[in-house]
């Protein structure tokens, strides 16, 4: 194995852990994401319960108040994970940007060596043309 294949192994393993990392980030965004969800379908249900039992009206400005401070931080901790998750991306980007140029590399040399190998062989065989002309 070339040092380039070697290049191209490493960056690949970089890229799937980074690709596991995003995955995970990803994961655990939607979990807030249905947390945030269960805050307002508990708000709609609060707000239902609310209209009809008239009791439960002087508790609803007291639970919509610390509803509004949960969903607040819940949204929070969304755009800290969506901050997260873009760093993750463009991590992700840089390495299948370094897997391409290592891939690149690797091809230009296998080009390299077919070719100084068809400019070996055409020598070797102008050669033994030259030889066989001298021979006459």
């Amino acid at each position: 194995m070339s040092w380039a294949d070697s290049l191209i192994k490493l960056s690949s393993y970089e890229a799937e852990v980074l690709q596991k990392r995003l995955a995970e980030i990803v994961d655990r965004r939607m979990a807030v994401e249905m947390r945030l969800t269960l805050l307002e379908a508990e708000g709609e249900a609060e707000a239902m319960f609310s209209a009809q039992e008239a009791a439960a009206g002087i508790y609803r400005a007291g639970f919509f108040e610390g509803l509004k401070i949960r969903k607040a931080k819940v949204q929070a901790e969304i755009d800290a994970i969506l901050l997260e998750e873009q760093g993750a991306r463009d991590a992700l980007a840089e390495a299948f940007e370094a897997q391409k140029k290592y891939e690149h590399i690797a091809d230009n040399i296998r080009v390299a060596a077919r070719k100084e190998t068809g400019r070996r062989e055409a020598a070797a065989l102008d050669e033994l043309g030259l030889r066989k002309i001298a021979a006459r």
